[in-house]
């Protein structure tokens, strides 16, 4: 029975990967879609299409799953975790991540909202006491080491397109995105755990809803319904696809994070950060910033974003390393 049960929480795990290795695909699709959009659309256009076109999709991938059933089997506290998830990803999160976008394009801003798993370490910390290493530590650093080192040699890549990013705003509109995109995993694990077993494609729609009636609210100030009346007819399919794969990626986040432990999705969920390049030089060549120093920060912080949230036991099986380098890496820094 126990290497059956073993086998079956294995089984999970592999399925978890997998779901998280899609959703890092269609996010990054999403992002270069959405990017496309606002070099000549506005951000409250994308989110206009985006956040209510999120809600139906996931409402209709409920229906095509046979899950609507399941809406009213939700315990309050988990509807409260999803809706507060909803909020803090899907208006504030993906508000500073398309003005980032925006601002200073897919490749600068990405490696700094990778930044997110660095802000959920923290408060997996500060708020279940979770342990902070030195293996995690080394991780962080690397993370703010590849964030830093975007910004390097960006003049001479301005010479080479019509492009000219706004750093210092876009910058802190991505690290805006880190903070929500990394608060809100812990959200949505939180509701699972409240709810075992619930239905990932009905979760989605309780987080969308409250989305949408958040967004809402932006619509009474002046002037919101002319910005999005005036939107470009070349822009539709843009902001309409995005709209579509990032339900269809955020779907994935929800099924990975109900079958397999946070720990287990972060590091996939961040070759996000290397589809994001590859797809931009293949549909936005033309609008972004790509150098040698882009590239290596890219990669340098997927590793730093792996190591902090890969477990010493499993890295030092996989590296075969000597017990002294093992204990050293997972010298508890802070943390229960």
């Amino acid at each position: 029975m126990a290497r059956r049960g073993r086998r079956v929480e294995g089984e999970r795990h592999l399925l978890g990967v997998l779901y998280a290795a899609l959703g890092a695909f269609t996010f990054a699709l999403n992002n270069v879609a959405m990017r496309r959009g606002v070099v000549t659309g506005s951000v409250l256009q994308g989110m206009a299409m985006t956040v209510p076109i999120g809600g139906l999709s996931f409402l209709a991938m409920t229906a095509a799953f046979g899950e609507l059933g399941q809406l009213a089997a939700f315990p309050a506290v988990a509807i409260a975790w999803l809706a507060g998830q909803g909020v803090v990803h899907f208006v504030f999160g993906r508000y500073c991540n398309y003005k980032s976008n925006q601002l200073v394009g897919v490749n600068l801003s990405a490696p700094v909202v990778q930044l997110q798993v660095a802000v959920a370490m923290v408060l997996a910390v500060a708020t279940l006491h979770e342990k902070f290493t030195v293996l995690q530590a080394i991780g962080s650093a690397l993370m703010l080491g590849g964030s830093f080192v975007t910004q390097t040699k960006i003049g001479k890549s301005r010479e080479k397109t019509s492009f000219q990013p706004h750093i210092v705003a876009g910058y802190l509109f991505a690290f805006g995105a880190a903070v929500c995109y990394g608060s809100s995993p812990l959200m949505a694990r939180q509701a699972f755990l409240s709810a075992p077993g619930s239905a990932t494609a009905a979760a989605g729609c309780f987080a969308y809803a409250a989305a949408t009636l958040c967004f809402s609210l932006v619509l009474l100030k002046p002037g919101s319904w002319a910005d999005i009346k005036a939107m470009s007819r070349a822009n539709v399919p843009w902001f309409l696809s995005s709209a579509v794969l990032v339900a269809i990626s955020q779907a994935f986040v929800y099924a990975s994070l109900a079958v397999a432990p946070l720990m287990v999705v972060t590091p996939i969920l961040q070759l996000s950060l290397v589809f994001r390049l590859l797809l931009s030089q293949c549909i936005n060549r033309d609008y972004e910033v790509m150098n040698t120093a882009v590239i290596a920060g890219a990669l340098t912080a997927v590793l730093g974003s792996i190591l902090v949230s890969l477990p010493t036991d499993e890295l030092a099986k996989v590296l075969g390393l000597s017990p002294t380098i093992a204990d050293f890496l997972r010298y508890r820094l802070a943390g229960g």
